[in-house]
């Protein structure tokens, strides 16, 4: 198997690389797109083409079935897939981060998104920019622990290592600079609760011994919201392990029923579902879409209702409880609490029960994106508010308009109900919207999903994601996590730089 003590090795040989991900499920092609941009192999490398197993060499396949163990295989895009824009993504991807990735895999859903994610994601991560390329992928594990996701955790420690990371770094908080260990206070509240970020953290951190330059924070700041919104989408499209992870790998042969067991549990799942009748269907959802845009021609909402709105959602909100917390065999083999202080600040409610509230709403129009936060962070971190920006808009006002077989129906009034109410979870209110949009629309299950996977994403299981929707197709539901990712991480980032703001006043 291939342990994290000899990750580093395998970063550096490109040869025992190819091996590894060539043994996956998508082997074929990943082989096809190295062999396509590499230089001609010397007659030594020709030599060692003789096949694995007459060499008797064990070979590692993946434990799970697919990128997700949520959306079965077959309706994934394939990487040979005939749409040439999304054939073309994968290989970029692939040349970029040496595999084809599970995680872009799934994005592969809506490649219109995903080029925008990966641009974003390549100029974060490896272009100029104000931090040390360690520093970005320490960051990113750092980010990715608060979350317990092993997925995104061990990707970052790999890269960690292939850009020369100190090794010791890798044992924890207590081995790393004092300038990263400062970051901590700052990840766990943005993780959790961004409302309680204020000008004095900004402050700590820019000033005394081992401080930060605004530009180097700006920086770090987007990389920890980055990761924190992208654990969501982890784990709320529920993205297998990588099959050089530790736990996402056996030597075992596979079984004759263990691929048929899978299709069939997708298949009784589907079953069940279609006979459950709690939530609205696809037509009653449109109906009342229709409904809502009739009443809103012949009347105008006072800004007191609207507020009154917002504050009954936030209210209603309290009622949906997140399952405990998932126990994975790999959690327990992988602690990653080396990586996390006070594991036990999580989120809390931003309107608690039956309490006076000591933080107020945050009001979009006194502090917004597009009027504040994008000229802000586009002038302290050169061009990433432009990358922000396409990236935000892109699960915004991305439609294809259908919903689920209908087709023809304009999704725009669906789409920010969806995007409103994960900016509630937040605490941030938008008073232009009205929230009695977000009842009509959002039922039960859909509201419980957005609010498990926005907050407590480690928590988000197979029967969370299979009892949203159930009319949806899977491309529609992977939509619903790319707006709680994007919504999230504007979320984090108006927060923050809201008290940026503030500190250079």
């Amino acid at each position: 198997g291939i342990g994290k003590d000899s990750r580093c090795a395998v970063a550096m040989d490109s040869r025992v690389r190819k091996t590894v991900v060539c043994s996956s499920s998508r082997g074929k092609w990943l082989q096809d797109v190295i062999i396509d941009n590499m230089p001609p192999l010397h007659e030594w490398e020709v030599s060692q083409r003789k096949t694995k197993t007459e060499r008797g060499v064990q070979i590692p396949r993946p434990v799970g079935h697919g990128p997700s163990s949520f959306i079965p295989e077959h309706e994934i895009v394939p990487p040979e897939t005939d749409d040439e824009q999304t054939r073309q993504l994968f290989v970029d991807a692939f040349l970029q981060n040496n595999r084809l990735e599970n995680i872009t895999s799934v994005m592969g859903f809506h490649p219109q998104y995903l080029e925008s994610f990966l641009r974003l994601q390549h100029y974060l991560l490896r272009l100029d920019g104000p931090l040390p390329q360690d520093y970005r992928h320490y960051i990113g594990v750092m980010a990715a622990a608060r979350h317990q996701c092993s997925y995104l955790v061990d990707l970052q420690e790999s890269e960690f290592l292939m850009q020369d990371g100190d090794p010791d770094w890798l044992k924890g908080l207590d081995y790393i600079p004092q300038k990263l260990k400062n970051l901590c206070e700052l990840n766990k509240i943005l993780a959790h609760r961004p409302w309680l970020i204020t000008k004095q953290h900004i402050e700590q951190l820019l000033r005394g011994n081992d401080s930060w330059s605004l530009s180097e924070l700006v920086h770090a700041i987007v990389l920890l919201a980055h990761f924190h919104s992208l654990a969501s989408f982890v784990f709320g499209t529920g993205i297998n392990l990588e099959i050089d992870h530790e736990c996402g790998h056996t030597l075992q042969p596979a079984s004759l029923s263990e691929g048929a067991n899978d299709v069939e549990a997708h298949h009784s799942n589907s079953v069940a579902s279609s006979l459950e009748t709690c939530e609205p269907g696809v037509e009653m959802l449109m109906h009342r879409m229709k409904k809502i845009q009739e009443a809103a021609d012949l009347q105008e909402i006072s800004q007191e209702e609207m507020k009154q709105r917002f504050e009954k959602v936030e209210k209603q909100s309290l009622e949906l409880l997140p399952g405990q917390s998932a126990c994975s065999e790999c959690l327990a083999v992988s602690d990653y609490a080396k990586y996390r202080d006070d594991p036990n600040f999580h989120y809390e409610d931003f309107a608690k029960r039956g309490e006076e509230r000591t933080i107020p709403t945050f009001r979009a129009q006194d502090y917004s994106w597009e009027d504040q936060g994008f000229s802000l962070v586009n002038r302290l971190y050169s061009d990433i508010g432009q990358l922000l920006d396409d990236k935000f808009r892109m699960a915004y006002n991305l439609t294809y308009y259908t919903m689920g077989p209908q087709k023809d129906v304009d999704t725009t009034m669906l789409r920010a109900a969806i995007w409103n109410y994960i900016h509630c979870m937040f605490g941030i209110f938008h008073d232009d919207y009205d929230y009695g949009e977000v009842n009509q629309l959002l039922d039960i299950k859909l509201k419980s999903f957005i609010k498990t996977v926005t907050c407590y994403p480690e928590r988000t299981t197979r029967k969370d994601y299979d009892n949203f929707w159930k009319e949806f197709k899977h491309s529609e539901k992977v939509q619903v996590n790319l707006m709680v990712l994007e919504a999230r991480m504007q979320a984090e980032l108006l927060y923050a730089l809201r008290a940026i703001m503030r500190y250079m006043m």
